[in-house]
Parts: structure tokens; sequence; C-alpha cells
């Protein structure tokens, strides 16, 4: 089939995107072939169109995105300005649906988190008036984030987040969103494809420019760097990894964030800046490097979130056979911890027995190499391509 994969941003280094681009290559291998549109998309790439007004960023969208939860703000103004908005929208997507000639199409996200809500109203008119075969891959619902929990116009809401359509299959990524699906909005038989990794491929060796990491952050090789894999936003719980390395009474360790900041304000990243500061911290080289190389380098990865829709970088750090710090999100207790893993976990702070944890398991090479081959191990059984490329089979059959 030809199959579009729609979303307000398909480039960058946001969960999202990554993701897209794993389900993509699946789809690619499975015979179909594939099209991309959305408001923001990596340059380099013919098969794609870029829509700019799709993106949750584009002013007018995010203005009115932003009013429908602000309690001040006239619900009447927000549904008409969110009307004129997707009317405008559609039939830009329905001239790249006729052009490319789209049979089945994939809404990446752009029907579960509120952030764009113009664009999600857009796409399920567009869905219900052809009947259009679609999947909608939801990676974090709008109840799954305190500041969508008030909304002044929840009927688009339920019109749209996500739709209720007959020709609509859900997908969540974790069996918690995929309850809560049933219990609120009362769309059953929702599948479950969580994220996954190659693990047929081993990961790439250390080299010169990944070594070279270290002198960029003022450090030698014998010092202990951490790896935050994820974007500068709240929910990460950055501000724990902080006090981790603080705690930990190693004046030359370093923690390196990989990913920016901005999805949602800056604020968070600059009162990171100050806790680091005030701990006494290390954060930030000044080269360019690979997230690969990052993790090369990583001496632990640190996850301590406070809420996943599944975990990109928990994944990563099984497949480069790094110990994690993980905090105990809901879905990690209820979809990973039960598989066996060995991490080291907190519930939300940074205690004396999880300190000498850290310090007891970096200081046993021994022990490190047998947590990663084991957890490896269950990584290549749970969350492999080959798990992947057999659930989108289903789905789609």
């Amino acid at each position: 089939m030809r199959i579009g994969l729609v979303s307000t941003r398909l480039a960058g280094v946001d969960g999202v995107s990554f993701e897209v681009a794993k389900w993509e290559l699946m789809l690619n291998r499975l015979g179909h072939e594939t099209r991309l549109c959305a408001g923001e998309l990596a340059p380099e790439r013919m098969d794609q169109r870029l829509i700019p007004q799709m993106h949750f960023t584009h002013p007018p969208a995010q203005a009115v995105s932003a009013a429908a939860f602000d309690p001040g703000a006239d619900p009447d103004e927000v549904r008409a300005q969110v009307q004129r908005l997707a009317t405008e929208l559609i039939p830009t997507i329905g001239s790249w649906l006729d052009d490319e000639g789209i049979e089945l199409l994939i809404v990446e996200n752009a029907w579960a988190i509120p952030m764009q809500i113009p664009l999600g109203v857009a796409l399920a008119s567009l869905v219900g008036e052809r009947q259009l075969p679609t999947i909608g891959h939801h990676h974090d619902y709008a109840w799954e984030r305190e500041r969508f929990a008030t909304c002044i116009v929840p009927d688009l809401l339920d019109e749209a987040f996500p739709p209720d359509l007959p020709t609509v299959r859900h997908v969540s990524i974790n069996g918690v969103a995929a309850a809560d699906l049933e219990r609120r909005r009362g769309i059953t038989s929702a599948a479950i494809i969580p994220n996954a990794y190659d693990f047929d491929v081993p990961p790439a060796e250390r080299d010169d420019y990944s070594r070279s990491m270290r002198a960029e952050l003022g450090m030698g090789s014998h010092n202990r760097l951490f790896v935050q894999p994820t974007r500068v936003v709240p929910r990460k719980g950055i501000e724990l990894a902080i006090q981790l390395v603080s705690r930990l009474g190693d004046p030359h360790a370093h923690l390196m964030i990989t990913s920016p900041a901005g999805d949602e304000g800056m604020e968070y990243m600059a009162q990171l800046h100050m806790v680091a500061d005030r701990l006494g911290v290390h954060h930030g080289p000044k080269r360019i490097y690979a997230l690969s190389d990052a993790y090369l380098e990583a001496d632990m990865i640190t996850f301590p979130s406070l809420y996943e829709g599944f975990g990109n970088a928990l994944v990563e750090s099984v497949y480069f056979g790094k110990p994690l710090l993980v905090n105990r999100y809901s879905v990690y207790e209820t979809d990973i911890r039960p598989l066996g893993f060995r991490f080291i976990e907190i519930e939300g702070a940074i205690t004396d027995e999880v300190v000498d944890e850290v310090n007891a398991l970096l200081a046993d090479p021994d022990l490190r190499a047998a947590n990663a081959t084991h957890n490896f191990e269950l990584g290549r059984q749970h969350l492999s391509y080959e798990m992947l490329e057999s659930r989108l089979r289903g789905l789609l059959s």
C-alpha cells in the first residue's frame, strides 16, 4: 500500500519522531511505500510534504490550543477559531492525500496530545468524510498531562483526541494507556505496540571522535560521565539526575543532557542551570556529537522521569549495555519492570542507599557486564524490531 504518516513534527530528537522512523522502516520492509506530511520535516528527503501550518508552534494554532485550556477564555471564540483553522487545513492535507494516492493514513500523536487542536479536528474531519483506513498511533494522551487537565471545550477533545471513527484502528504504546482509552472514551481493542530498537545489529564501538567528548567536557578518561538522553522538559525529572551526580562525591563527574529545551519553554532549563551551578555539577560539550556517541562514552544513563509514555532512553540504554538509573514511573511499573531488567530504581528521590548502589555498581565491572548481557537479551526478546514488524503485520492484516 501507499501509506501516509502525518503529524505536527516528524524531525528532531523527540520520541515520536524516533518511533515514526522505526515504523517507517518496518513498513518498507513489509513492502509498503511511505510518504510523510508534517509541519516540520528533515530537509534531505523528497518523499514528503511540508505544511508549516501543521506545526504546534504555528502562531494561530498555538494560541487557540493554549486558549482551550485557559479558564478565562471564551469557549465559543475558541471553537470558532479552531473550526476556521481546521477548515483552512483540510483542503491542503486533502491535496497531499490525493497527490500521493494515500491508501492508509497513520496519524502520529496528532490525535493524542492536544498541542495542535485544529490539526486534530481537521484530520478527524478528513478521515470521517473520506472513510479512509487510518491508524491512530498515540504516544501520550491529554489526560496524562496536568496542563491539559481542565479544558473549556471538552467537546473538541471528544471529537478528535482521539476520534472514534469506524475506519480508525487505535494503537497505544503501553497497557495503561490502552486501558485508559477504553475507560475514558469507550474505545476498545486498542493494539499495544511498545517502543522498539534493532537488537539484531550490535552497537558500534567507541572511536576517536566519541572519545573526544570527554576532553570537550574537560574530564579525563577515568572520570565518570552521566548521560541524560532526553529533551529538557519538566516531566523528565532532570533535577534528580543533577542531585545524584552532586552526591556521589566525585568533583570531576559530569552530567550531559543530550537534547534541547524549548518545546515547553525555557524556564525549566534556567532552573536546572541554577541547580547545577549551586551543586557544582558540570554539564555540556561544545562540539557536535551523535546521540550514539553519548551512549558509547557514558558510564551511566540517568532516566528519572516522572512520567513517560514508554521510554526511548530506557530501551536505548539496554541496547548500548549501559547501567541505568530509572524512576519508577507508572508505565515502567506496569509494562517494563515485570520483564526483569536489572536497573537501579528510585522512587522520586535520591537516597543514601541509591548513592551507595550507584557507586558500588560503577566500581564493579564484572557486575556491569553481567547486567548488560542480561538486559540485552531481554531487550532482544521483548523490544526488538522483530516484535515491531510482527505487530505491524498483524495490525495491517
